[in-house]
């Protein structure tokens, strides 16, 4: 699986992309989450707050409840706001 890093989890991970082999249990964008913040304090502060977390799979915008799979390209980033 191909993890994106955005804009200020960028920052908090130290990486703007990781490759990971996905763990069998995991099957959906929630425990992808999970497991992804126990990789690394930085990553546990990145993710710290699921109301701050958006994330595509595949390119395409997704809630936590969306499955997944380690062929997937899953991008995390923060809320964007326009102006």
């Amino acid at each position: 699986m191909r993890i994106l890093w955005f804009a200020w989890f960028r920052t908090r991970v130290g990486a703007a992309e990781e490759a990971v082999t996905l763990p069998a249990e995991i099957r959906d964008v929630r425990g992808l989450v999970d497991w992804l913040r126990t990789r690394s304090p930085g990553h546990a502060a990145a993710l710290a707050d699921d109301a701050a977390i958006r994330v595509a799979v595949n390119q395409t915008y997704v809630k936590f409840d969306h499955p997944v799979t380690d062929g997937d390209e899953v991008a995390l980033f923060p809320p964007v706001t326009g102006g």
